[in-house]
C-alpha cells in the first residue's frame, strides 16, 4: 500500500524473487462522505484475494495495512517510513490534533508539485525531479487528501503491535526518528526511501519475509 497521495508506481525498483512471491498493489480509492477509517480499511481489504498475506505499507499505507490486520488474517505486516501508533507522532502532529489546524493545510498545493516538495519534505526540486514527484505523487483529488490528512492526524492506536515490522529512515523529515522505537533503522534514510533507497531494502526485505 502506497504513501498518501502515491501510486504503486513507488514499488517499482521493489523486487522480490518471483518463484517465492507474487507481488499485488493496493491502491487509493476516493473515500464516501463522513467515511471513516475502519470503513475504508474495510473497503481495501476486499481487494485482497488471497489468504494470509503479508501486507507491506508506506507512510500513511503504513496505517492501513496496521489496521487491515486487524480485519484480516496476515502471514505478517511490514511498515516503511510509518508509525506504529499515534505516541510516535512527531509534536507538531499532535498539537495539530488537539488545536485541529490540520484544516488549514493547503491540500490544494499537491496540484502543484513543484511547490508540495519544498513545504512537506524541507528540499529544494529541480524540473527533473518534479516529474518524478508528478509520477509518484499522482492521487490528488482534494477530497481524499483532506480526508487522509485527517485520518493520520486522528489515528487513535495507541499501542503498537509488537508482531509489526517496522523500517525506518535516520533522516525522515515526516516522521522523526527521535519520536520511533523498535525499528531497524536505515542510516541515511529519508520519507521517500522506497524511491531513492530501493536497493538496500532489496537486500533487506527477503530476510525480513
Amino acid at each position: 500500500m502506497p504513501g498518501m497521495a502515491a501510486s504503486p508506481s513507488i514499488f517499482e525498483n521493489i523486487k522480490l524473487d518471483k518463484d517465492t512471491y507474487e507481488m499485488l498493489y493496493l491502491e487509493w480509492k476516493l473515500p464516501f462522505k463522513q467515511e471513516t477509517l475502519q470503513e475504508y480499511v474495510a473497503r481495501v481489504c476486499r481487494d485482497i484475494k488471497h489468504d494470509n498475506p503479508i501486507l507491506i505499507g508506506v507512510s500513511f499505507g503504513g496505517i492501513i495495512v496496521q489496521e487491515m490486520s486487524r480485519i484480516i488474517q496476515t502471514r505478517k505486516v511490514v511498515i516503511i517510513s510509518s508509525v506504529k501508533c499515534n505516541k510516535e507522532f512527531p509534536s507538531p502532529m499532535k498539537i495539530a490534533k488537539l488545536t485541529k489546524v490540520y484544516k488549514l493545510f493547503p491540500t490544494a498545493l499537491f496540484q502543484n508539485i513543484e511547490k508540495v516538495v519544498p513545504y512537506v519534505f524541507n528540499e529544494e526540486v529541480s524540473k527533473s525531479k518534479a516529474k518524478l514527484y508528478e509520477k509518484y505523487l499522482s492521487v490528488r483529488d482534494t477530497v481524499y487528501l483532506e480526508w487522509s490528512l485527517e485520518q493520520i492526524i486522528l489515528w487513535d492506536r495507541e499501542i503498537p503491535d509488537p508482531e509489526v515490522i517496522h523500517i525506518h529512515g535516520s533522516k525522515d523529515e515526516i516522521f522523526p526518528i527521535k519520536y520511533i522505537s523498535d525499528c531497524l533503522v536505515l542510516e541515511g534514510g529519508t520519507h521517500a526511501m522506497i524511491i531513492n533507497k530501493f536497493r538496500w531494502l532489496n537486500k533487506k526485505l527477503p530476510d525480513l519475509l
